[in-house]
């Protein structure tokens, strides 16, 4: 328990630490995420998952948002029940009660004791503790908000996507200063550089997340490390080789120097979303990049 209090004494403090920590533009260290909340050791999405994340030490949590048929946000990533929990069918056709019956399977398939959670269920379990990054969460922002407001922890929250700046400010500018919002770019868009321009000069987003698809945008990605220096951080996912040029967590296992160094010291990497979470922090700790 004590790596999850690495940034305070106190763990209720942490995610106000964590957040303000972004909105510096600290470059000191790099966050670490855990891609469903750390799957490999409990199932994904689930409480447990979220809880052992926080032990260890990692920094941000991502979650994935489903509604039910009744409206309440459920904390899954599949549209439908089959591949993680004991249930069958979409989940927009399962009441809240019924999903509630449900078990949740682990990574071989199997049932677990683990219940599937409700958004606030899982924003209870992060209070104060470590921040979110809540997945295809844009699409039900006004049911989003209501539960964030009634636990307390929206600004623990971080929301991402791939809309044009001037929609973003649109629909979401109301919520802007409690929720980070961090725009998507994929740097071989070919509009890369127009869609960048419209965030950078209107969102001033403390947070980027760029995709790296293969290394024939490295030139633009070493850009946009110095262009966000002092502004923003930038944010890396390592789940497959197609979203960081191959620096992913398969290579890294091999060579980490060759997969997170290099996003770290070639591409300005300081957010890293990784489906290894305790063996991305052991590397970030022994070159001091980690608590």
């Amino acid at each position: 328990m004590l790596m999850a209090l690495a940034f305070s004494a106190s763990a209720s403090d942490r995610a106000q630490v964590l957040r303000d920590k972004i909105f510096s533009s600290d470059t000191t260290e790099v966050l670490v995420v855990a891609h469903r909340g750390d799957w490999r050791y409990a199932p994904e999405n689930s409480i447990a998952a979220i809880e052992h994340s926080i032990e260890i030490g990692v920094d941000i949590v991502e979650l994935d948002l489903q509604l039910s048929k009744d409206s309440v946000l459920f904390v899954i990533h599949d549209s439908s029940l089959d591949r993680t929990t004991t249930g069958k069918g979409k989940i927009s056709q399962w009441t809240a009660d019924s999903l509630r019956t449900l078990k949740l399977k682990n990574g071989a398939g199997i049932r677990t004791r683990h219940s599937l959670p409700t958004l606030e269920e899982a924003m209870l379990a992060a209070k104060g503790k470590v921040l979110v990054n809540l997945d295809k969460a844009d699409r039900y922002f006004d049911l989003l908000m209501p539960v964030l407001e009634k636990t307390g922890t929206a600004s623990q929250v971080i929301m991402k996507g791939y809309r044009p700046a001037a929609e973003v400010d649109s629909l979401y500018g109301a919520y802007l200063d409690k929720v980070i919002y961090m725009p998507k770019l994929r740097l071989d868009n070919p509009e890369a550089r127009i869609i960048m321009d419209g965030y950078f000069n209107r969102l001033k987003s403390a947070v980027y997340e760029l995709s790296l698809p293969t290394e024939d945008s490295l030139g633009y990605a070493r850009e946009l490390k110095d262009k966000l220096d002092g502004h923003a951080l930038i944010w890396y996912n390592t789940l497959w080789d197609t979203q960081c040029g191959g620096h992913d967590d398969d290579r890294a296992l091999v060579d980490p120097d060759a997969a997170y160094g290099f996003l770290i010291d070639q591409l300005g990497a300081r957010i890293i979303q990784t489906d290894r979470a305790e063996y991305l922090l052991a590397y970030l700790r022994s070159r001091g990049l980690h608590k």
